[in-house]
């Protein structure tokens, strides 16, 4: 009896696992927007469940941030804030910095190659107008970069925070790319590769503090002209 109880929630908990992973995936990619509503009972006839994991993987999506809950409305796709803008990208400035020195003072020559080919494959979705390709390559890049660090709390902290605002990144590259192509999409990760090929924690280290800097202006900006425009 209490092998088929255990089977039972293991079968449960994997297809919660696979419920949040649908809808967490919806959410990365933008298909999900801010704001959309995550109403159970239509995801569950989406993803051809019962509403009982879709309950369970809402309930994570809340504890992950990027769900909330709004009176009247139910759960809803986290919406941005500046306030938060400025919270997270602090955080982002404190770790990737740090992540990107360390990073670049022991990576190897075959990593670097390994960055130089998300780069190239980066700059083609920047060409295309591929967003979430581009920001998938660019996160890859950097990964390579802070995994030579070789402190993995530190990755999965970053990396956790890179899903907290990935729509904060979605607007910010869609913007960029909406407007005058500038060199903001690709400048610092050409110049972070540089920096990592000599080994220059010190100069890789800038180069993140710039890069960082410059995208919370940049999504900053974009956020008070739709906030002006309603």
């Amino acid at each position: 009896m209490c092998s088929v109880v255990i089977s039972k929630r293991a079968e449960s908990t994997l297809l919660t696992d696979q419920v949040y992973a649908t809808i967490h995936e919806a959410i990365m990619n933008g298909e999900l927007p801010t704001g959309s509503r995550l109403r159970i009972r239509d995801l569950a006839d989406q993803v051809g469940t019962s509403v009982m994991p879709v309950r369970e993987a809402i309930r994570r999506l809340e504890e992950a941030g990027l769900a909330e809950r709004v009176p009247h409305r139910g759960a809803v796709v986290k919406g941005l804030t500046l306030a938060e803008l400025v919270h997270v990208y602090d955080v982002r400035l404190l770790l990737e910095v740090e992540a990107a020195r360390l990073g670049a003072e022991r990576i190897s020559t075959a990593d670097c190659d390994r960055m130089q080919h998300e780069y190239d494959s980066m700059r083609a979705a920047i060409s295309e107008g591929r967003v979430v390709a581009y920001l998938d390559h660019d996160e890859a890049l950097l990964s390579i970069l802070y995994t030579a660090a070789a402190n993995p709390v530190l990755l999965q902290t970053i990396r956790n925070l890179w899903n907290h605002c990935r729509a904060y990144k979605i607007v910010g590259a869609q913007g960029t790319l909406n407007s005058i192509v500038d060199e903001s999409l690709w400048r610092y990760q050409r110049d972070l590769i540089a920096a990592a090929r000599k080994n220059d924690g010190k100069a890789a280290a800038a180069v993140n503090d710039s890069s960082l800097v410059d995208a919370t202006d940049r999504i900053k900006a974009l956020l008070e002209s739709e906030t002006v425009a309603e």
